[in-house]
């Protein structure tokens, strides 16, 4: 009997020190760092070939070690396509691309792309949205989402 009283209390003891490392845990996990990442250039189409010139930007307070840019068009891409290194397609009109590392109040390196879209469409709209960010928080999201109109006029749409 007395065996099954020291196992049961040391069970209780167990329960309780786990309960207390956990709650110690808690405060250790600090809050993911924060940055904001932004995103800047223009996109212009010709002939059903669309050119894209995207900087990335990051606002602070921290550093971002990579981040990944998402890039969807609303036709679908040509099967057939020359992406830059850091990109790759990721479904029938998307394609991702690592930006690399974001210093803190700095400009990353330029992200220059060109895609063929299936078909002759007369237009195309891009949307561009951040899918990860090193695991950084970004409390102002909305300047790295947009959404670009281009005409195939070769003109240059700005955002």
């Amino acid at each position: 009997m007395r065996i099954v009283r020291a196992l049961a209390a040391a069970a209780a003891g167990m329960t309780v020190a786990a309960a207390t490392t956990t709650v110690a845990a808690a405060p250790a996990a600090a809050a993911a760092p924060e940055a904001d990442v932004a995103y800047h250039g223009y996109v212009a189409m010709v002939h059903g070939q669309v050119g894209l010139w995207l900087t990335p930007q990051n606002h602070g307070p921290t550093n971002v070690p990579d981040a990944t840019v998402r890039l969807r068009w609303s036709s679908p891409l040509a099967d057939l396509q020359q992406l830059p290194g850091q990109c790759a397609r990721a479904g029938v009109s998307t394609v991702l691309c690592r930006t690399g590392a974001l210093e803190a109040g700095g400009l990353g390196r330029r992200i220059v792309i060109a895609v063929r879209l299936a078909g002759a469409p007369s237009e195309v709209t891009l949307q561009i949205d951040t899918v990860w960010s090193g695991g950084a928080r970004d409390r102002n999201p909305q300047n790295d989402r947009h959404r670009v109109l281009a005409l195939d006029t070769g003109d240059s749409y700005y955002f």
